[in-house]
Formats: C-alpha cells, sequence, structure tokens
C-alpha cells in the first residue's frame, strides 16, 4: 500500500512538472509572439489602414511588448524611456511579482496596445482568449495569469498616455491638401482619383529623429516634358518604356513588393476592392521570417519587432514631409497627358505625391534596423506575399531586399528610378540613425 501510495504521489508529481513546462513551452515559443503579430497585420488591413498608420498601430504595440521584456530580461535589454520623443517613464506595478510570467505579459501587452491605438477596443479580444484558453489548458495557474496581466496592464497604459500625444488625433481634422492643377504638381490618379492620403503626418512626432527634416534630399528635377534633353524628360520615357517592356521576372518583383492595402479593380462598371498587407506590414512579416530563419529566442523576437516599428515609424515622417513639400505629379498622369492618353502603369498608382518614394525609405531603414538585430548577410525567402497569391522571392541579405525595393516600384511604373535611389539613400540615414541612437540591447 506503501508504495502504491509513493507510485501515486510521484506520478502526481510528474504530472504537475509537465503540465508546468507545457504552458511555458507555449507561451514561451517566439513563433507564438510572430503570430500575434501577424494577427495584427490581418487586423489592420482588413481595417483599410494606409501604410504609415499601420507602422503606427504596429511601433507602439511592440514598444509595449518590449518593455515588458525590460522588466524580465533587466541584464540583457533597457527601457526606451528617455530615450524616444515624450517618453519619460513607464508606470509598472507597486512591486515586482514573482509570479509574472513575462513572456504572456509581453504577448497581452501587444495585443492590447495594437487594437487600443487606433482600434475600437476588443478588436484582438477573441484572439488574446485563444491564447490564454490554450495556455490554461496547459496548465497555466490563475496567479500567474493574474500577475502577468496586471504588469501588462499597466505598461500598456503607459505607452497608450504616451501614443495620444503623437498629433495623430489633432491630425485628423486638420486642413484638407488642396489639389491644384499645375503642371508638374500632384493631382488624384485613376481609377480612384482619392484624395491625399496624410498630407499631414509630417506632423507626427517622431520616435527618434529631431524633426520630419533632419535629412533632406536634393529637390526633384525640375517638371519639364517639352525638352527632351532634360533630366526630367529622360525619367519619364525611361520609366514609360520599363513598363511597357516588363519581362516576367520584372513583373514578379513589382508584384511582389506591391503592398498595396486597398486596390480598386475596375471591370467594365463593375468596381471592387481587394486588399493586402501594406509596405509596413510587409516589412513585419519579414521581422517574423528572420526571427524564425535565425532561431532567435522570445526577447530578441520582440527586441526586433521594436527596433524596426520605430525604424518604419520615424522613415515615415521623413519621407512624407518631402513629399508634402515638393508635391510632385506621378508618371501616370504625365504620360496620359503629354505621351500616350492610354498607358497604365503597371501597379495602381498609390493616393499621394511622387517624390520621394514612400516604400523605398521605409524599406531601407527597416533593413538598417534588422540587420543591426540579426547581422548581414543573412538569408532568407520572404514569404510574405503567398497567401496573396504571388510566389517567394529570395534575398541574400535585409539590404538585398531593399535594394531590389528601389527597382520594384520603378517596374511597377509608379516611381522614377531616380526618386526611388534618393528615397532608399534616405531611409538608410534614418535607419542608421536610429540604430546609432538607440540603446536597447545591454
Amino acid at each position: 500500500m506503501k508504495k502504491l501510495i509513493l507510485c501515486i504521489v510521484v506520478v502526481t508529481g510528474l504530472y504537475s512538472c509537465k503540465k508546468s513546462t507545457e504552458y511555458k513551452n507555449y507561451l514561451h515559443d517566439p513563433i507564438l509572439f510572430c503570430n500575434t503579430v501577424h494577427e495584427l497585420n490581418t487586423v489592420v488591413m482588413g481595417n483599410n489602414f494606409p501604410p504609415m498608420v499601420a507602422a503606427r498601430n504596429y511601433t507602439y504595440a511592440a514598444i509595449a511588448a518590449y518593455e515588458v521584456i525590460v522588466q524580465g530580461y533587466p541584464n540583457q535589454y533597457q527601457s526606451l524611456a528617455g530615450q524616444l520623443k515624450g517618453l519619460t517613464h513607464i508606470a509598472l506595478p507597486s512591486s515586482k511579482n514573482p509570479k509574472t510570467d513575462y513572456e504572456l505579459a509581453a504577448l497581452l501587452s501587444y495585443i492590447k496596445v495594437g487594437e487600443s491605438v487606433t482600434f475600437p477596443e476588443g478588436s484582438m479580444q477573441q484572439y488574446q482568449d485563444s491564447i490564454l484558453r490554450i495556455a490554461r489548458d496547459k496548465g497555466l495557474p490563475e496567479d500567474v495569469e493574474k500577475a502577468s496581466k496586471e504588469l501588462a496592464d499597466s505598461v500598456s497604459a503607459s505607452i497608450v498616455r504616451w501614443s495620444k500625444k503623437d498629433n495623430y488625433l489633432e491630425t485628423r481634422g486638420a486642413e484638407k491638401y488642396t489639389v491644384m492643377d499645375v503642371p508638374g504638381r500632384w493631382v488624384p490618379t485613376p481609377p480612384m482619383y482619392a484624395s491625399a492620403t496624410e498630407p499631414h503626418w509630417k506632423e507626427i512626432r517622431p520616435m527618434v529623429i529631431d524633426s520630419a527634416n533632419l535629412f533632406m534630399p536634393p529637390p526633384p528635377y525640375a517638371f519639364n516634358i517639352t525638352d527632351k534633353n532634360s533630366d526630367y524628360y529622360k525619367q519619364v520615357t525611361k520609366i514609360k518604356n520599363a513598363v511597357d517592356s516588363l519581362t516576367e521576372e520584372q513583373a514578379h518583383i513589382a508584384d511582389f513588393w506591391d503592398d498595396n492595402p486597398f486596390k480598386m479593380n475596375v471591370s467594365g462598371h463593375i468596381m471592387f476592392g481587394s486588399k493586402k498587407f501594406s509596405p509596413s506590414g510587409h516589412w513585419m512579416s519579414v521581422v517574423g521570417i528572420a526571427a524564425k530563419t535565425t532561431k532567435a529566442d522570445f526577447p530578441t523576437t520582440v527586441y526586433a519587432f521594436a527596433k524596426t516599428g520605430i525604424a518604419l515609424f520615424d522613415a515615415f515622417i521623413q519621407c512624407w514631409w518631402v513629399k508634402y513639400t515638393y508635391n510632385t505629379v506621378r508618371p501616370e498622369t504625365v504620360i496620359n497627358r503629354y505621351l500616350d492618353l492610354n498607358w497604365r502603369p503597371h501597379l495602381q498608382t498609390p493616393s499621394f505625391p511622387e517624390y520621394t518614394c514612400g516604400h523605398c525609405t521605409i524599406s531601407a531603414s527597416a533593413a538598417e534596423a534588422l540587420t543591426s538585430v540579426f547581422g548581414d548577410n543573412i538569408p532568407y525567402t520572404d514569404s510574405t506575399e503567398l497567401e496573396f497569391g504571388i510566389k517567394n522571392r529570395s534575398y541574400k541579405s535585409f539590404r538585398d531586399a531593399a535594394n531590389e525595393n528601389v527597382y520594384a516600384r520603378f517596374y511597377g511604373g509608379i516611381h522614377y528610378f531616380h526618386s526611388n535611389e534618393i528615397a532608399h539613400s534616405m531611409g538608410t540615414k534614418v535607419g542608421d540613425y536610429v540604430v546609432s541612437k538607440l540603446k536597447m540591447k545591454k
């Protein structure tokens, strides 16, 4: 009988230990965090947010998760408080609870802030419930869940309060862009003829850069469509000829980096929209792919998302300052008006000025942030677009991918090659600046 009781005690102890390990294995898996980012990405896509607004969601959410990781791994990471504009401190529970599961708290913070920054509260509630349900089934103790939620709520509240002072709400009611049909100036393009997207984004509070115009590119080529020897005319004919003779590979490059969050499709009298991840959503996906490729642990994965998000955030502000400083006309408008009425670009033209290229800017910036986390020459296969029916592409490094993007927007017929080159250089500068200024990993 004594042997039987001892056996039961041992088995019960082993089962309890297994259950404890099970919930930790589940919650501490970095792939779960990557899946959570993908879930937010999908919610963002469903709400038709433009890329800079999407980046705002991802960045604040990732910073919240990162600040939780700082609490759990204080010897490895340091807070962004005092480093990011306006973020003076992070409110924390009155005492550190040893029951806290920091990975769970990071997940909860990411979800809470991700949905709170732009969405109505509860947008990711079902997803959060599913994580907690699985964790409980795997043995998550009530006291651990409670302590983790307490930390997550405290950090999230700090980040949300900070986010509300970035001038986003104020720019919702700002003066609209004035369309003027002046040669060389941007006007809405077919088929949507949508109004200018976020003309006041340059007024959003940056994260690291001191101001939107910290990095000043040279002005665009002067509009001149009559002189065939002018730099401008050469850029126009160069892009027209390229689109008119695209190879299958060039078309794939353009399609892969299209990342149009809402494309208007026209078939006769029928019009319907189709959605994909935005440029910022694409790069959030790349962060997840990089984490999986390098077998990064949970804290490193969160760190990578936060750092890349910050680089994206500031790159958008810099680029949008340039766009609405020069207000340059799109190739489609120029070619239709002066060269070929029926010409269409390979990709649908976005609803904002041409110079400089937003995707090229943020891609270069993101590549610098990713390189600083994972290293250079990290080969990977980007499967982001597969769910939209576009086959994968492989790269030798993050910078290699950003370099390809310079060609992608040109092949798409929506940006002059010169604009893309300048944008890439500006994005690299923003990324370098963010990397050099931030002190995150000890």
